[in-house]
């Protein structure tokens, strides 16, 4: 064929043409495969040398006169085949490796969205810099997050006053503004919200004393307090209560230890402060005292442990933001009606010291605490009660705050309107240098990072938004005053958050609290960045020596008390926290004025540095990621898994239901509908051009709201803050249902209320419908089974 090929060039007179390809030779860590280009001419030193293969020339004959008809004879005879057999080589080879991709795609599931090592990115602004590759972007973030100074930052920002709304907070939120306006960023900015936060009462102190004798317990330190609790007094017989949770409670009763008009010692942990208080409050309980027990911190002599005289602070607002303007921002606060959250408790709260519990367990009588209740108290016999009767007063007063949160943005190039948020609390109570110090200063390495990432060419797709927030030590109050501020846009805007609050706490375990969509991401991510306690292994192979199952030891859901929560389930905006702690044992230290820089830095035997510098790696790779993936990441398809799985809860009560005439059925269809929709989209985007801009931002807005559908249209966000059917509260949430249902067994029966569950399940089915139908598209392509 070649020999026909050059000789039907030669009787046509065609001189071979040269190449209109040019190449580029990819610079940076690694050199990659040369790319091509059809626009421009050809370098010299890249021209292609073509040989002319001659057919048989007759003795005697003369080239270019002899045998000249002949070929040219031969030549036009032969074009026509040899156009038709070019034509099917060509398709050939198209299908063929067309089968194999999709082939390859279809085996590899969701790890089709993840960017390989061949694929290239946008070229910077230097035209000699060549085309930026993943392996290139992590590299140069490698080498710049290298430069910075992590340990420093803890330190300085640890030794600050920043309580919210104090005099060092505002020092400090210029600070933070002047340091991000020193980078370069697009825009740096401040959002000032008036909110009512709760302090102690400079005059008049709390306090706690016998009701027969008068004799005054101690309260070691006046400004440890339960921000938002209850004002006023409370009297009772003292209970011990275990952690406070629901089936604590429910166990206290099974005993027959009453707990109505009882004050309730509890020990913190396993849940936050604002739910132990609540489910006192459910069982009609007067007041809550919250004590660490040593049992739950470290008790090893040789490692540090909390001081037996120092309380632990916490709020008990149910519910995250301002709570005297709940789903409204608290821009002015004078334009609203008075109004509260429902989740401010109706009791007093108050912290206490381990040396202060330790006095009143001693004065419990009744029967002994199940061994499992056992705590570490000296001398103190933890018996459930009733004890003699105890007194609380609360004097708190509630206080209009400034709070300020300070935002930093490097606009994206291609969908500059859509927004990577990633964010870490400021404030502090006391020296804060686990809760925000270490946060803080991830957060300002990241910003100084991928400035200079873009000064070195990185052009990310997508916006990238930095933000220090305020008022966090009281419920994520400036972080959901902004979403409450802008929810309207929001949800259209924001990609997903990456909080860094809580991040060190140790450095045995990893985990990262996170919305489903980002497990698959998380999974790969980890693979990426290496173990700093492990020499040798990445994050991922840490987990696995440990647990074969990687999701079960990493992957936790979003608790309230996260700043990633409200995001989560108020916006609907992907959410996840990561979090390093201590295998077996809780950082002793946090929410205590002794979260000091040295306690932190002694905690993790002097691997603060490493494992800080981990989750900035964690984090720096997420953003890009997230940030320059032509198609985001996301695993749309999981949240059919997620509705599987809770399927299997609701199919134990299906029986029960059958027998008063009711059927789960519409809600199981519901899901088909979705998976369906999901399975379509996929195949959709298997079978299209990821150079086609328009079509991949049509697939990245459908991708990005696949949260925000499952928040109920149906329900006020005023009324029902957290809509979010999975991971909300309130009646129309998948959770809400299922206690409901538990009331047809056993002696609830005669609590189930029918019309309450013909409520609850429209409310589930039709927003899953409703996501379903979201996911599938246009509503002319739309196809389900109602």
């Amino acid at each position: 064929m070649e020999r026909l090929w050059g000789s039907l060039r030669r009787a046509q007179g065609l001189a071979p043409r040269p190449s209109q390809t040019i190449y580029k030779r990819v610079e940076g860590s690694q050199q990659g495969p040369l790319e091509g280009d059809n626009d421009g001419e050809v370098g010299p030193e890249l021209q292609p040398q073509f040989m002319e293969l001659r057919g048989p020339e007759p003795r005697g004959s003369r080239p270019g006169q002899q045998g000249l008809g002949s070929w040219a004879a031969a030549g036009q005879r032969a074009a026509p085949y040899l156009v038709l057999m070019a034509l099917l080589i060509f398709t050939g080879a198209f299908l063929l490796g067309y089968v194999a991709f999709r082939g390859s795609c279809q085996a590899c599931g969701d790890a089709v969205l993840v960017v390989g090592e061949d694929v290239s990115y946008e070229p910077g602004p230097d035209p000699h810099q060549g085309l930026l590759y993943w392996s290139d972007l992590q590299a140069m973030f490698l080498r710049l997050l290298g430069e910075g100074h992590l340990e420093d930052t803890i330190r300085q920002t640890s030794l600050r006053e920043r309580a919210a709304g104090s005099a060092g907070m505002a020092a400090l939120a210029q600070d933070v503004r002047a340091a991000l306006s020193r980078q370069k960023l697009d825009h740096v900015w401040a959002d000032t919200h008036y909110v009512g936060l709760q302090f102690p009462h400079p005059a008049h102190p709390n306090t706690l004393h016998w009701v027969d004798s008068g004799e005054q317990l101690p309260l070691e330190d006046p400004d440890v307090y339960c921000p938002y609790s209850a004002t006023g007094n409370a009297s009772g017989q003292l209970v011990y209560a275990h952690y406070g949770r629901p089936e604590d409670l429910q166990n206290l009763r099974a005993r027959g230890v009453e707990l109505a008009g009882r004050l309730l010692l509890v020990r913190a942990g396993m849940v936050s402060f604002a739910q132990k208080v609540a489910s006192a409050q459910d069982f009609e309980a007067s007041g809550v005292l919250i004590y660490p027990d040593p049992a739950d911190h470290s008790w090893d002599t040789h490692k540090l442990g909390l001081s037996s005289h120092q309380a632990v602070f916490g709020h008990v607002h149910l519910g995250t933001g301002d709570p005297y303007t709940p789903g409204f921002p608290s821009f002015n606060q004078t334009q609203f009606p008075p109004v509260q959250s429902s989740g401010l408790p109706s009791i007093p709260a108050q912290p206490i010291s381990a040396d202060t519990a330790s006095h009143l367990l001693r004065k419990l009588e009744g029967p002994v605490a199940p061994q499992e209740w056992q705590g570490r108290l000296p001398g103190s016999p933890y018996r459930l009660g009733p004890g003699p009767g105890l007194h609380l007063g609360v004097n708190n007063r509630r206080v209009s705050t400034p709070i300020s949160n300070i935002f930093g943005c490097i606009e994206g190039h291609s969908e500059p309107d859509h927004y990577v948020v990633i964010g870490a609390q400021r404030d502090a109570w006391g020296p804060g240098a686990a809760k925000s110090a270490v946060g803080t200063a991830i957060l300002l390495e990241l910003v100084r990072t991928f400035s200079s990432m873009v000064s070195n060419g990185f052009r990310p797709r997508r916006s990238l938004l930095f933000v220090s927030w305020d008022g966090g030590d009281f419920g994520s109050v400036g972080s959901t005053e902004w979403l409450e501020g802008y929810l309207s846009i929001l949800h259209l805007k924001a990609v997903v958050y990456v909080s860094l609050d809580n991040a060190v706490l140790g450095n045995d375990r990893f985990h990262a609290k996170t919305s489903p969509l980002l497990i698959n991401l998380i999974h790969n991510i980890l693979k990426q960045v290496d173990s700093p306690n492990r020499s040798g292994q990445t994050l991922y192979e840490q987990v696995v020596f440990t647990n074969s199952s990687w999701d079960a030891e990493v992957i936790r859901p979003l608790p309230m008390d996260s700043s990633a929560y409200s995001f989560t389930a108020f916006a609907g905006v992907p959410a996840v926290e990561f979090s390093f702690t201590e295998d077996g044992q809780a950082y002793p230290f946090l929410h205590t004025k002794e979260d000091t820089y040295d306690n932190l830095h002694a905690a993790l035997r002097g691997r603060l540095p490493a494992v800080a510098r981990a989750v900035a790696l964690l984090a720096g790779q997420l953003l890009i990621r997230l940030s320059h993936d032509h198609l985001l990441p996301l695993d749309f398809a999981c949240y059919g898994d997620v509705a599987l799985r809770h399927m299997g809860s609701l199919n134990e009560f299906a029986g029960d239901l059958k027998a008063r005439g009711l059927t789960l059925q519409w809600v199981y269809s519901a899901r088909g509908d979705y998976i369906r929709a999901a399975e379509k989209l996929r195949k959709e985007i298997y079978s299209s051009e990821e150079s086609d801009e328009r079509l991949m931002r049509m697939y990245n807005v459908r991708i990005m709201r696949v949260e925000f559908y499952f928040l109920s249209q149906y329900v006020s966000p005023a009324d029902a803050p957290f809509r979010h059917i999975f991971l909300g509260r309130g009646d129309h949430t998948l959770g809400a249902l299922l206690d409901h249902l538990r009331l047809l067994r056993a002696d609830g029966a005669d609590s189930f209320q029918e019309s309450r569950f013909r409520r609850q399940l429209a409310l589930l089915t039709w927003t899953l419908q409703g996501a379903a139908n979201a996911l599938g598209g246009d509503v002319w392509n739309i196809d389900n089974n109602f």
